[in-house]
Parts: structure tokens; C-alpha cells; sequence
């Protein structure tokens, strides 16, 4: 089965100028962990509910804070001629719950653990992924 099959279209962005305030909002009117960041179509980053808390609450950033400060930039994606196998395993390799999709650089979709466990194809995968992902970090020292 194609990502293409299970992936979400249409996927709601923000940009490096937006506040944290704003993408909270968004992510709370959306009822989504994430929100991709993209100038002119283009993935630049994402910036995830743990991010908000992590990055920018914990450093004393507030509501006005831009998220260019927080983004995380490095980001693992996947391509629309991939399978649904393939975007498990990725995510699996990577431990992450969520994988853009892009061609040429511009955001065409979103996949999540979600997605991927409502394909019958993929409940296998899906399982696979979300074991790997929720190996128990180890402390740091």
C-alpha cells in the first residue's frame, strides 16, 4: 500500500514568524501534537506540544516567543512514492510518531503511528513502530 493511501493532505502550517502562543492555539483547535513549519511551501521544520513545553516554557519563553527559537529544523521525512512498510520503518528506525511528506522540498502530507495502524496493511508495521518508539529512554548522565 502507498503512504499516499494513509497519509493526511491538506496538513495545517505555521511559520518561523509565528508565536508560540499562535501555534498553541492552532494545535489545541486542531487537537494535534504538531505543526509544521514552512516558508512558501517548503518544510523547514516542525515544532511539536513537547517542544512548546521543553524548549520554550522551560526556558522561561512565553506565548509571544517566536517558535523560529524552538523549531526542531533536523527533520526525518518521507516521499509520496514510498510504502506504507517503508514510512514504519522509518519511523520505527527513527523513534518518531509523526513523518512529513515531501516532494521537491514542499509538504504534501503528514503520517502518524495513527494512520498507519488504521491501514489493515500496516497494523503489523504500526505495532513494530510504536514498540520501537516506546523504548524506555535511558537516563542521562
Amino acid at each position: 500500500m502507498n503512504i499516499t493511501e494513509v497519509m493526511t493532505s491538506n496538513v495545517e502550517t505555521c511559520n518561523l514568524k509565528s508565536s508560540c502562543g499562535e501555534v498553541a492555539n492552532k494545535m489545541k483547535s486542531l487537537d494535534v501534537g504538531v505543526i509544521p513549519i514552512c516558508e512558501d511551501g517548503k518544510l523547514i521544520g516542525l515544532i511539536t506540544d513537547r517542544d512548546l513545553v521543553v524548549n520554550g516554557l522551560a526556558n522561561n519563553f512565553n506565548a509571544n516567543t517566536q517558535i523560529s527559537e524552538i523549531i526542531t529544523t533536523d527533520v526525518i521525512t518521507g516521499t509520496k512514492h514510498m510504502s506504507v512498510e517503508q514510512a514504519a520503518d522509518i519511523m520505527s528506525q527513527y523513534q518518531i510518531r509523526r513523518l512529513p511528506i515531501v516532494e521537491d522540498g514542499k509538504l504534501i502530507g503528514m503520517v502518524s503511528l495513527g494512520d498507519l495502524a488504521v491501514s489493515n496493511a500496516s497494523n503489523k508495521e504500526a505495532g513494530k513502530a510504536l514498540e520501537d518508539i516506546s523504548l524506555p529512554a535511558e537516563p542521562t548522565k
